[in-house]
């Protein structure tokens, strides 16, 4: 298979093939971009579909620059949304970049990997210099994007800041002077924004190409932070075990394509076994690449003892009654959630009336039941993972 060939794989869009080619003929490492906006503390599956992409290119031999967007997420890519996003402090943004790199170095090699804070060039820009910006797009240009001109059919309003959001992006490729850039495919306008920029600075104009959208875990949506419906790189391996398990069978097999990275032969093989063997062999498979093989073999036997075999998992966690609650008799709603494994009081009742908790063999249908200082033990089980042990 070819350089290009193999580039191809798993992308939807590709601009300036042409370019690319004749860059590659000549033989000099290629300046790969990819930047992402700190927007939350995690880098999620969605991101590793382009991550990926960035690692074929090192493995190639060809510079890896990574831009952690700390000064473009305090605007808030508009891309895909229907309403303009929150707006994070600074603090909030600092916050969440300290962790992105740990997290991007899961899959980049990071001593063959550039990287930038846009804040660098951004924070010295005067007005004067945000005003020549501006000037090299005009309304018409950007309303050419699909969930802009539909915001403004709809009477919905975009900000001025939303529109300046390409610009800001296509910038960054000037002032690295990058040959490709990567991205989702929901990315293309912002990156032939690039295009445009480095056209008018004088410089070759970089390559696009775009991965496609992972589904998340709802399979409708794609995954993304602000759907809560994501894998995270920072999950615990039982968290992203039961996480991939919980997705459905059509969706598992772009996630083998775009996260494994498996081609279609090799799919056919797991297509052609049983579906629930395939996803254990996708869950564990990818907890070894974010944490290890053994970790993924030994959620895969966890599972197994609780799912196939309806036995108590190994590792549940187990709480001193004294450690939790300071009483000597409390309903099961504030001893549950005493524990800190379930975000609120209202998601333990709401799990009780799906007749989803249940204490030993039995459900438990009352919210209000108390339960006493244990003799022994008590074991408790809310929905298909969780488990939690109080002991005296």
């Amino acid at each position: 298979m070819s350089t290009l060939a193999a580039l191809h794989r798993n992308t939807e869009h590709f601009i300036g093939e042409a370019e690319l080619r004749e860059r590659l003929h000549a033989g000099q490492p290629l300046r790969v971009k990819l930047g992402v906006d700190p927007t939350r503390p995690d880098l999620t599956f969605g991101h590793l579909v382009v991550f990926n992409k960035l690692r074929q290119f090192q493995d190639l031999g060809h510079q890896a620059v990574l831009i952690i967007g700390d000064f473009t997420a305090m605007i808030g890519d508009p891309s895909g949304r229907s309403s303009t996003r929150p707006v994070l402090s600074e603090a909030e943004v600092k916050a969440n970049a300290e962790t992105y790199l740990e997290q991007a170095f899961k899959i980049l090699e990071r001593d063959r990997t550039e990287v930038h804070y846009n804040s660098e060039w951004f924070a010295k820009m005067t007005f004067a210099d945000a005003l020549a910006l501006a000037r090299k797009m005009t309304v018409a240009r950007m309303l050419e994007r699909d969930d802009f001109s539909q915001r403004h059919a709809e009477n919905t309003p975009i900000s001025i800041v939303e529109f300046l959001y390409p610009l800001i992006q296509g910038h960054d490729s000037v002032m690295i002077k990058s040959d490709v850039e990567l991205g989702g495919s929901d990315q293309l306008f912002n990156m032939l924004v690039g295009r445009v920029l480095q056209k008018e600075a004088g410089q070759p104009e970089q390559a696009v190409i775009c991965t496609p959208l992972l589904v998340g875990l709802d399979g409708v949506k794609k995954m993304s932070k602000s759907s809560d419906n994501y894998i995270a790189f920072n999950d615990s391996p039982k968290e992203m075990f039961g996480k991939i398990m919980s997705i459905s069978d059509a969706v598992m097999w772009d996630y083998y394509r775009l996260l494994l990275e498996l081609d279609d032969e090799a799919i056919a093989r797991h297509q052609a076994g049983h579906p629930m063997d395939a996803k254990k062999h996708l869950a564990s498979s990818l907890v070894g690449l974010f944490h290890s093989l053994d970790a993924g073999r030994y959620e895969l036997q966890q599972f197994e003892k609780v799912f196939a075999r309806h036995e108590i998992p190994d590792d549940m966690p187990a709480f001193k009654w004294t450690e939790v609650v300071a009483l000597d008799e409390v309903t099961v709603v504030d001893l549950l959630v005493a524990t800190g494994k379930f975000a609120s009081k209202n998601e333990v009742r709401r799990l009780i009336e799906q007749g989803a908790v249940k204490i030993g063999p039995d459900k438990i249908s009352d919210p209000f039941r108390k339960f006493q200082k244990p003799v022994h033990e008590y074991i408790f089980q809310a929905g298909k993972r969780i488990f939690v042990k109080i002991v005296p």
